[in-house]
């Protein structure tokens, strides 16, 4: 892999069979200028590898620094100073790699790890250690993260239902047409509809099908980025409302007073994640200029998300609760 160290690019190599780290002397002569009197005294003399016996010329400590897009990892290590060494660059032994918690032998190299966690950002106050030791903890729990394009989860047991307080034949707020759009909203409108189609967040209504319930869409912005949102207000006046306590921000904080470290997780696209009871799908219709499209997994804007997911989410983690967790 390659690294920082005083401002250039170097090759490093992790090597599980080298009991100490080393860098030979000719690729110090020919890459860092006045090294000699950046040495140290070390107690070994003499050093043997398959190539033959070698002798050491004292130790050198150089900064490695291993980049990726957010968060730098610094290492420190202390290089062994050889004699007739053929290695192009330094390596790093087992004795470093232990002191990091780096173990090549798990299938987890140091480089595969930072490879696939490369958009993660830690606190700038986590040594080097610590954040090698956070990555390690990703990629062990890899399925638990979502990186890139990968198909949305969806959470088993916990589809929700709704149920109106009207009866057939519904009001006709219930069934409204399409807002007019604008060739731009339109474009979004077009946009947002195939990604939650390339999701199996919705699916298109045939024209065989009856349909007695229809929530037209619409595009908010912010921050220069749109959003597809159903105008539910409508089917939430006639939805029966599911009570559950939500946590209170107030609340929240004063747990979190005395914390020394507060680790964050997101669910992706959590609402999506809830599947939907096949008997209220039919409620969960939205219309738009390309046609009508039926929710198959909890949208976002409804009456009872909320609830539902905080229900869903203490059920799940009850036992984390009880250790501390937050929900």
């Amino acid at each position: 892999m390659t690294v920082c160290i005083d401002n250039a690019q170097h090759p490093l190599i992790i090597d599980s069979g080298a009991h100490c780290s080393i860098v030979a002397r000719n690729y110090l002569d020919n890459h860092f200028p006045n090294w000699e009197k950046q040495l140290f005294p070390t107690k070994a003399k003499n050093f043997r590898s398959d190539s033959g016996k070698m002798t050491s010329l004292r130790t050198i400590i150089k900064e490695i620094i291993v980049p990726y897009r957010k968060g730098n990892i610094r290492l420190n290590p202390e290089f062994v100073v050889l004699n007739y060494a053929r290695i192009q660059g330094f390596l790093l032994g087992t004795d470093y790699q232990r002191m990091y918690g780096i173990d090549i032998s798990s299938q987890d190299p140091l480089e595969e790890i930072l490879n696939e966690f490369r958009e993660e950002q830690f606190s700038t106050i986590l040594t080097s250690k610590q954040k090698l030791g956070l990555l390690k903890i990703l990629r062990k729990n890899r399925p638990a993260f979502a990186i890139g394009e990968e198909p949305l989860g969806k959470i088993k047991g916990h589809d929700i239902e709704l149920y109106l307080d009207v009866e057939r034949p519904y009001p006709p707020m219930l069934r409204r047409p399409p807002y007019p759009a604008s060739l731009e909203t339109r474009k979004e409108i077009e946009k947002h509809i195939n990604e939650l189609l390339d999701m199996d967040v919705i699916r298109k209504i045939g024209h065989n099908e009856i349909v007695e319930i229809t929530t037209p869409v619409l595009i908010t912005w912010n921050d220069g980025k749109s959003r597809l949102c159903g105008d539910f207000r409508a089917l939430n006046n006639y939805t029966k409302a599911d009570r559950y306590p939500i946590p209170r921000i107030p609340h929240a904080l004063d747990k979190l007073a005395k914390a020394k470290y507060i680790t964050k997780m997101d669910c992706m696209k959590g609402f999506h994640q809830n599947g939907v009871k096949p008997n209220s799908m039919k409620l969960l219709r939205i219309i738009c200029h390309m046609g009508i499209y039926e929710y198959t997994r909890m949208p976002f804007g409804i009456k009872n998300a909320p609830a539902h997911f905080q229900r869903m989410m203490d059920t799940i983690f009850q036992e984390e609760i009880l250790e501390g967790w937050m929900v």
